[in-house]
């Protein structure tokens, strides 16, 4: 059966107003599809948001020993839905959380390999020695494959933020860089540039989609990924264009369409090793649109579980 978790952290963030992203695509729900909720209850990570208003410890690893509980906490949560059989949703405040889920998926299967598939505009391979804002939501992908990039160090972290860098990554690596692929990457840094060419890790971008067509892009990744045992979808609204909402943290223009994610979703839902898929950085606060990313989002939301519910036999469940 389908779990869904919500996990609405934003110590990683920038910009206030990500923790609000699942209270808008529940209220986008009312409108399109009122019982939805109904059934598919969320199970709640306790967050500790309210570290939000103290004076950041670290300039390079902004609360990163918040983050390193809400790691606990979600991959907890995201562990026992998968020990219990169950398929988790997570719909997450900021995309640091995404480490936190990753870890989860380890938890509950040690021995197997796992990969991960990033929509997102960003790649979040920074670490505290490479970061030049400090925000952890530029982070959980560096933690998931165990990278310092210390050969493109410019920040000196204090023994504290390294030693809660340190618990972030555990041990050992849980994903390979092989294992990572990209889709709709567009805004990168040069420590994240070199982390991409030194392992040659997969990147697809928007204009590759469209040329090629997303079944085409679907079939590339899994085929990049056949010697994993099992595959997590990681999708950040931000990998959508700008002009579909501005209701994300770090928007960044000639993004994907709302049916080219939609495309993308439902055919990795289809996937027999897809056993994951977390919604990300959804900001209603930052919406000019009333509430668009929340109405685009919950739309992407609702076709994903439909997909589901097909591949999983649970159609008329809900």
């Amino acid at each position: 059966m389908l779990q869904l978790i919500t996990a609405m952290s934003e110590l990683g963030a920038g910009t206030r107003g990500s923790s609000l992203g699942y209270a808008a695509i529940r209220g986008a729900s009312f409108h399109i599809q009122p019982k939805f909720f109904r059934s598919l209850a969320p199970r709640k990570v306790q967050t500790n948001n309210a570290l939000l208003y103290r004076h950041p410890e670290s300039p390079y690893g902004k609360r990163i020993r918040g983050i390193v509980r809400m790691y606990r906490r979600i991959s907890a949560v995201v562990a026992e839905s998968l020990d219990d059989g169950q398929f988790p949703i997570v719909i997450s405040g900021d995309h640091s959380n995404a480490g936190g889920t990753i870890a989860g998926i380890k938890q509950a299967s040690p021995l197997s390999r796992l990969g991960v598939v990033w929509i997102d505009a960003h790649a979040d391979l920074h670490s505290p020695y490479t970061s030049p804002s400090g925000n952890m939501h530029g982070m959980p992908l560096a933690t998931a494959i165990g990278a310092d990039n210390v050969a493109c160090k410019i920040n000196d972290p204090s023994p504290i933020t390294v030693d809660a860098w340190q618990k972030l990554k555990g041990h050992p690596q849980r994903v390979k860089p092989s294992d990572v692929a990209f889709i709709g990457l567009r805004s990168t840094e040069a420590p994240e540039d070199h982390l991409i060419a030194e392992h040659d890790m997969r990147v697809h971008r928007v204009e590759e989609l469209r040329s090629k067509g997303v079944v085409a892009i679907v079939k590339s990744v899994m085929t990049q990924l056949q010697e994993c045992d099992m595959v997590y979808v990681s999708f950040d609204v931000d990998s959508m264009d700008p002009s579909i909402s501005d209701g994300t943290g770090t928007p960044v223009s000639d993004g994907f369409t709302l049916e080219e994610a939609r495309g993308l979703l439902e055919l990795f839902a289809d996937e027999p090793k897809v056993m994951c898929m977390e919604f990300t950085e959804i900001n209603p606060l930052l919406d000019n649109g009333g509430n668009a990313m929340g109405t685009a989002a919950f739309k992407l939301l609702q076709s994903t579980v439909f997909r589901l519910q097909e591949r999983l036999g649970l159609r008329g469940s809900f």
